[in-house]
């Protein structure tokens, strides 16, 4: 009210005393101001800059007719910014100025109306708890009470609206978060995990979840519908100067062991950041799913509608990089970060190096049952894993942007990849009736070497209309795989269970494969109106690359120096694509709606460097789209998208060539493949109450896929199969999913509670000995969770519920493989006097059993912790850990392809006991500063 008043009684006086200056400094203050309800810009609205002791006015204006505004000769200082507007809530924000920050742009400065503001704004005490800034929902960090040297996941788990579960995947408002930023950064590389687990909570002002638009909408001002849900993290301007980490070590019982070290150091806009982690407790990495970063033998350019794939070691692309809980892990990773601005924040820079190596040795038994015709093929393997993997990646992004309409931006992503692989299997095979048909002893070794380098360059330019805007985009890369490998088989072929044949493959292989690609495109907006905008876009790639595999057979001297040509082939491939796209914008009132389609024309030529033969294919790809978004309130949508993009066949289902991997289940693939056509279909409603944390969401989505690649499989009487890809062209494939959750704060219990209800169904097809295999399969899911704390008292979290699973075959509709299931999980930690803590956390599931699976499959996996805190801010932590307390944990996965069901038992962690030390050091702010 001090404010309202000293600037209703300022104001006249002000305007009066304005005169013309000679600026001393260059500090300067800019931003939009908009309707946040309709999205349209506000004329004369009256913006005000005072000091942030005494309330001072230092500026006034007031905004353009496009809602802009722009105030300069600013000097160093704190300040606040004042914006009022006739029947709108009044905006105010605090924003300082100094050397390293010479300006400060607000960007979009959303305004609500006053009729909306009982529902958009929440107000505890005389700090906010949660305020709502246009489309941005922002949580005060001081809000929350938090245990000593807690971490930001810690303080996520307190905010209404956000969950994140036992694998630290992120959701927010029913949406998974993928990007997490520090101070409007990337931060290894978006590392969701690195950045939640690591820094500490007391460091952070404030938490932002919005939906991030696109480049291309940022860059014109107008939504087109494409958006991330993403989480800003905030940092205290007092703790954006010096340091912070934790390093920790633990042994354990089994030889087990555990070591990390973090390093933060903050220095206005420069941040360093280094990590280490080793360890055998299934801990890889802070986060290691950079698989498609590194290297791979796929090229995507996306803007063109271009995939070349050169396949020829998909079975390594199986491995993620990360222990995914089969097997016994060994783990050797790190990484370093750093960024930094200058000049007023126009020149920028955001760099990743990261290393890592794994190990991971195990033992599977697989079951699987095939359905044919003729009945059934069970098959039971055994099998033993060695894979070790060491991985390199560079990444880099550099940022100029020489005035305020232009923006150059550069990247590099590098990487390597050396991967070992040996494996061993003992399968066999029956039919339905449990006569023996075939068994194999199989050994694999491989070793691979993948390098992959990428660049591009992205300029764009608003120009002298808004809305008028032109950008070019340029992408180039390089990607190389060299593999060799031993291939050792032991095959017995049985009939009526007396065997009759007996054959072995000792072979050589060597494979290279290389690709190159370049890809450009050019995009131009133009607005139609103040509610349409059109955009024009074209784009070329083209790519060229090699496959060359090679199969030698053994001789009588022990080497390997005959080609076998069934297994081997040599191909050269050119593609090139030109694309042309249309798409319109429409935003009125309320309403978003984004339209429109790319047309790709697709030149593919390859050849077969051993028969010299040609095969030249010519495609026409399209990609219609439809955008609906209907705002009903601040914190209420409809949303409804529509997709459709032919899809080419790949490299590797074109090639007529055999791969024997595994001599009884062969592949090949076929010249004749034509490109298929998806279309997918998505609903979503979202509505979100922050007053009383009630959060409900609705989401359907549908996907259909006509002319579809699936399997032709034949089998002989002796169980041996051969894979070959068609296309089927009187049925279509299809799945969807649907899904209602709803979370709402219980207040008398001070309980936040949840229910979730999912369905996922698919059909799908293929031909079993030219006889057609329908195979449908639904998954109902319904889960309830709980969570409530008490600071420094108690903590809690549980999640439980049961599933259902129907599935079907055509060929085999007698048999009855539907299922129940079960499944729960749920943490505690309690606060004990003497700075003690005990945590445990617990996870229940249950499989019953099928017709093709005669036993129920039913586990608990407990894990506690004792921990101990020393020294007065309690920075250094003594815990005494158990996992799997009643050694249950037993590796398990079932699951349904095609006209395959299986079902796999692996080695995985057990039980065992750790004592650990870490220790949270923290300087910052010139002084060190203990956690509150």
């Amino acid at each position: 009210m001090t404010i309202i008043l000293s600037i209703g009684f300022a104001l006249p006086v002000f305007c009066q005393q304005i005169k013309p200056r000679i600026l001393t400094n260059d500090h300067a203050v800019k931003g939009v101001v908009i309707d946040t309800s309709i999205n349209i810009k506000l004329k004369d609205a009256a913006v005000v800059i005072l000091n942030s002791k005494d309330s001072i006015i230092r500026q006034f204006t007031r905004t353009q007719p496009d809602g802009s505004f722009l105030m300069d000769g600013m000097q160093s200082g704190n300040y606040i910014l004042y914006i009022t507007y006739p029947g709108y809530a009044d905006y105010t924000e605090k924003f300082a100025l100094d050397s390293n920050r010479s300006s400060k742009d607000f960007s979009m400065i959303g305004l609500v109306l006053k009729t909306n503001l009982l529902k958009e704004v929440i107000i505890r005490g005389t700090a906010s708890a949660i305020q709502i800034k246009g489309d941005t929902t922002e949580y005060n960090a001081k809000a929350y009470v938090l245990s000593p040297n807690a971490k930001v996941e810690d303080l996520l788990k307190r905010l209404p609206g956000i969950q994140i579960d036992k694998d630290g995947k992120i959701s927010a408002q029913g949406q998974q978060i993928n990007k997490v930023l520090v101070d409007g950064e990337e931060f290894f590389g978006d590392d969701p995990i690195l950045v939640i687990k690591n820094l500490r909570a007391d460091m952070v002002d404030r938490v932002q979840l919005f939906d991030k638009r696109s480049d291309q909408a940022i860059l014109t001002g107008m939504n087109d519908g494409k958006t991330d849900k993403t989480l800003n993290i905030k940092l205290m301007e007092d703790k954006k100067n010096g340091y912070f980490g934790k390093a920790d070590v633990g042994v354990g019982t089994d030889d087990y062991y555990s070591g990390q070290l973090m390093f933060n150091s903050f220095k206005a806009k420069q941040r360093l950041s280094v990590y280490g982690i080793t360890g055998n407790n299934g801990k890889t990495s802070l986060d290691w799913q950079d698989n498609a970063k590194y290297a791979t033998s796929n090229i995507d350019i996306s803007s063109p509608g271009m995939m070349i794939d050169l396949g020829g070691y998909d079975e390594l692309e199986s491995h993620s990089g990360r222990y995914d809980g089969k097997g016994l892990p060994v783990a050797r990773t790190g990484g370093i970060h750093y960024d930094n601005k200058w000049k007023s924040d126009t020149l920028s820079v955001n760099a990743n190096y990261k290393i890592g190596a794994s190990t991971v040795d195990g033992i599977n038994n697989i079951q699987t049952q095939n359905n044919i015709p003729t009945g059934r093929l069970n098959s039971t393997s055994d099998q033993t894993s060695y894979s070790h993997v060491f991985r390199q990646k560079i990444d880099g992004v550099f940022q100029v942007k020489p005035d305020s309409t232009s923006s150059l931006k550069v990247t590099l992503n590098g990487g390597i990849k050396n991967t070992e692989q040996i494996n061993h299997a003992l399968t066999s095979t029956e039919n339905e009736g449990g006569i023996l048909l075939n068994n194999n002893l199989l050994n694999n070794s491989s070793k691979t070497d993948q390098y992959n380098l990428s660049t591009g360059a992205l300029f764009t330019k608003k120009l002298n209309k808004p809305g008028r805007t032109f950008s070019l985009n340029f992408i180039g890369s390089i990607n190389k795989v060299n593999s060799t490998g031993l291939l050792n088989a032991k095959i017995n072929l049985y009939s009526n269970g007396v065997p009759y044949s007996t054959d072995s493959v000792n072979q050589f292989k060597a494979n290279a494969t290389s690709n190159n690609a370049v890809n450009a495109v050019l995009n131009y907006s133009e607005s139609l109106s103040k509610a349409m905008l059109m955009t024009v876009s074209y784009g070329v790639a083209a790519a060229g690359g090699a496959s060359n595999q090679r199969t030698f057979n053994k001789s009588a001297d022990g080497g390997y120096r005959f080609l076998d040509s069934l297994y081997s082939n040599n191909f050269e491939v050119k593609q090139l694509s030109n694309q042309l796209g249309l798409n319109f914008n429409l935003v009125k009132n309320k309403t978003m709606l984004a339209f429109g389609s790319k047309v790709n024309s697709v030149d593919f030529r390859q050849l077969d460097v051993y028969s010299r033969s040609r095969l030249n294919r010519t495609f026409t790809l399209w990609s219609p789209q439809v955008n609906l978004q209907y705002n009903i309130s601040q914190q209420s949508s409809l949303r409804l998208n529509y997709e459709g993009n032919s899809v080419e066949p790949t490299v590797a289902q074109l090639q007529p060539v055999l791969v024997n991997n595994d001599p009884l289940n062969i592949t090949q693939g076929n010249p004749d493949l034509k490109p298929s056509f998806t279309q997918r279909v998505f609903v979503a409603y979202q509505a979100h109450n922050p007053l009383t944390g009630q959060l409900v969401g609705i989401f359907a989505g549908y996907q259909l896929t006509a002319n579809p690649v699936v399997s032709s499989l034949m089998a002989d009487s002796s169980g041996r199969t051969i894979n070959r890809y068609i296309n089927l062209d009187d049925q279509n494939t299809g799945n969807f999913n649907f899904s209602v959750f709803f979370d709402r704060k219980i207040k008398p219990l001070d309980l936040n509670a949840g229910l979730n209800l999912n369905i996922n169904g698919s059909t799908y097809y293929n031909l079993s000995n030219n006889e057609l295999n329908r195979t449908n399969y639904t998954t109902y899911t319904l889960q309830a969770r709980f969570s409530k704390a008490k600071a420094n008292v108690y903590e809690f979290n549980a999640s439980l519920g049961p599933t259902y699973t129907i599935s079907g075959s055509s060929l085999q509709q007698n048999i009855n493989n539907n299922g129940r299931g079960f499944s729960g999980n749920g943490d505690f930690t309690l606060y004990l006097p003497g700075k003690f803590q005990l945590s445990t956390n617990a996870n229940y599931q249950h499989s019953s059993k099928t017709e093709t699976f005669n036993q129920n499959f039913s586990r608990v996996i407990v894990n506690a912790s004792l921990n101990k805190l020393f020294l007065k801010e309690q920075t250094l932590k003594l815990s005494l850990s158990g996992n799997d307390l009643l050694n249950q944990n037993t590796g398990f996965d079932r699951n349904l392809s095609g006209n395959l069901i299986t079902q796999s038992n692996y080695t995985t962690i057990k039980r065992y006991f750790m004592i650990s030390l870490s220790y949270d050091f923290n300087k910052v702010g010139g002084q060190q500063t203990p956690n509150k």
